[in-house]
């Protein structure tokens, strides 16, 4: 064998060797994209939604639905954001309150706002849902729609949960993110469905979750139409104009969506009846909870939990044939990777 002869050899070999080392490459990435819910471990859970979205966007099988009713609902708080030890927006709200505190003076001798600002969090505890709504309207009204989201944008863009030291924004749920997705890609249109302020919600709504500002049913104020300087604006007043929550959350998607979901997907008791309503309907269909179960990457409470409780849907979900996602054995991921 000549000397070119060998030459020329020894390139097709490397070639070769090199061809197939990009080729392998090239197959795994393929495969490792078309995997979906990466960050779902294998089990029931991850079985029983990759099996629904297959039965219900196979146009041949008997339990196929047209992709304009392919709705899915999920609760916010707990389901696809952290919501312990304090729902965020009630953080929001008591910040709110220091932050306007030098406008209001009748505020120091008011309760529950004297004891949120000398920190006595037992007697604001103690003022119960009646309290809690007096600082919700008092911090969340009298200013406009517009300069409502910039507040609400700002606080989100700069305050960090206490104990993971990260933005609220970052810690939402991998695992339910990469479930929205696929969902969408299968021909799902997503909802947020939450007991918490639509008006809090949709200014992250898109950038977070892919889902819209219109895509979000939550609770909301009375709006009023003014002009202020000549220019038209939605001021929100200090009136209740729905309650998003509990029994509350099937109105809502009647009134917001106009369609029943065929998947819902909450955490706590309170999601009870929006799961209850999206099983009732015909054909196949699937309701979910979140049980947090992870006191090491996240959290773990249920029956006892002073916020997002989750009891008499652990009883009632093999019954129900609800899934019980456990946060622990289901996901092997909890939040997105800190950049």
């Amino acid at each position: 064998m000549s000397l070119t002869q060998r030459q020329t050899q020894s390139r097709f070999g490397f070639l070769r060797v090199h061809f197939v080392a990009i080729f392998a490459i090239c197959i795994c990435s393929v495969a490792h994209a078309a995997e979906p819910l990466s960050s779902w471990n294998e089990g029931p859970a991850k079985k029983a939604i990759l099996e629904f979205v297959a039965a219900v966007t196979d146009k041949n099988g008997k339990d196929y639905v047209s992709p304009t009713e392919r709705i899915a609902t999920f609760d916010n708080d707990g389901t696809l954001w952290v919501e312990y030890p304090m729902y965020t927006q009630v953080l929001f709200a008591f910040e709110r309150v220091k932050k306007l505190a030098p406008q209001h003076p009748e505020w120091k001798t008011t309760q529950p706002f004297k004891a949120l600002l000398e920190g006595d969090m037992k007697t604001v505890g103690a003022s119960g849902m009646k309290g809690l709504m007096q600082i919700v309207m008092a911090t969340h009204s009298g200013m406009t729609a517009a300069q409502f989201e910039q507040e609400v944008s700002n606080w989100l863009a700069t305050t960090s949960q206490s104990r993971f030291k990260r933005l609220y924004t970052e810690l939402v749920y991998q695992p339910q993110l990469e479930l929205l997705a696929y969902l969408r890609a299968n021909g799902f249109k997503t909802f947020i469905v939450s007991g918490g302020g639509m008006a809090f919600m949709r200014p992250i709504s898109e950038k977070v979750y892919g889902i819209p500002p219109e895509q979000v049913v939550g609770s909301s104020v009375v709006a009023e139409f003014q002009l202020k300087d000549g220019q038209p604006v939605l001021v929100r007043t200090p009136k209740i104009d729905f309650i998003n929550d509990k029994a509350g959350k099937p109105v809502g998607i009647y009134q917001h969506i106009g369609s029943r979901p065929i998947l819902a997907f909450g955490n706590s008791d309170a999601d009870m009846q929006m799961i209850e309503y999206t099983m009732a309907g015909p054909g196949r269909r699937l309701g979910l909870f979140v049980h947090h179960t992870d006191a090491d990457r996240e959290y773990a409470y249920d029956r006892k939990s002073h916020v997002g409780t989750l009891d008499k849907a652990l009883d009632q979900a093999d019954a129900n044939g609800w899934v019980i996602v456990d946060m622990k054995k289901d996901w092997n991921k909890v939040f997105p990777a800190h950049e």
